[in-house]
């Protein structure tokens, strides 16, 4: 897929790893509308239209789609909320549930969104690593990220000849892990000192993987790996 005049929505576009995809599909010739509850909390992003959009609220994303119809390429990076982490048998499971609303706004967006997107389009989720192997106090991130993986594999089948694939990111540094930029280098850099790679990876460094998954024509289904060797360490 070439990305100059193909139109692309992106959901948590405007924070993390949604922005910096927002920013490569823009920066490749792309019309990229990014989605996200409250989107005036980045600013004007040149070239790119802002929508306000919760994943959680079915009938708006209904409408959203229908109104920003016809597009190409349909990402998702929106958490959905809050995710629970610690010791799963001390864990709140209201929050553990909670944690699922990143799987339930994926749901909605795939099977609300597919509808309007074109017959050679592409959607990409986005994952954690997690999901693979887990570390002490990561079950419900594993739990929701190996559901997103198998949900795309199964629903792959069925909305072929479009595409749809996962990006799983290992520790990124993002806003998510605090505002403050020289404490969560810190913190990133002790959590990865021991991965092949030994530091955070960046959000463009995942958006790069995201824009693979979108470009190439010959991949759907499955899932690659941004994650500094999180799955070897």
């Amino acid at each position: 897929m070439q990305l100059a005049g193909k139109k692309a929505l992106v959901f948590g576009g405007t924070s993390g790893i949604g922005l910096a995809t927002t920013l490569k599909l823009r920066d490749a010739g792309a019309q990229v509308v990014a989605i996200s509850r409250d989107p005036s909390k980045a600013g004007n992003i040149d070239g790119v239209t802002l929508e306000p959009c919760d994943v959680r609220d079915r009938d708006a994303m209904a409408a959203l789609f229908a109104a920003q119809a016809p597009y190409d390429i349909l990402i998702s990076a929106a958490t959905g909320g809050e995710r629970a982490a610690g010791p799963f048998l001390q864990m709140d499971l209201d929050a553990y549930q909670a944690s699922f609303d990143k799987l339930w706004g994926y749901s909605n967006c795939v099977r609300l969104g597919t509808e309007h997107l074109a017959e050679d389009g592409a959607i990409v989720l986005v994952s954690g690593a997690p999901a693979r192997r887990a570390r002490p106090g990561q079950s419900a991130l594993a739990s929701v990220g190996g559901a997103v993986e198998q949900f795309v594999r199964a629903v792959a089948t069925e909305i072929a000849p479009r595409r749809i694939n996962v990006v799983s990111p290992g520790v990124i540094s993002t806003p998510m892990f605090g505002p403050d930029a020289e404490q969560r280098d810190k913190m990133l850099a002790g959590a990865t000192a021991k991965h092949l790679i030994p530091r955070a990876g960046t959000a463009e460094e995942v958006a790069d993987g995201v824009v693979f998954m979108v470009t190439n024509d010959f991949v759907t289904g499955t899932t690659i790996d941004v994650d500094g060797g999180w799955l070897l360490s």
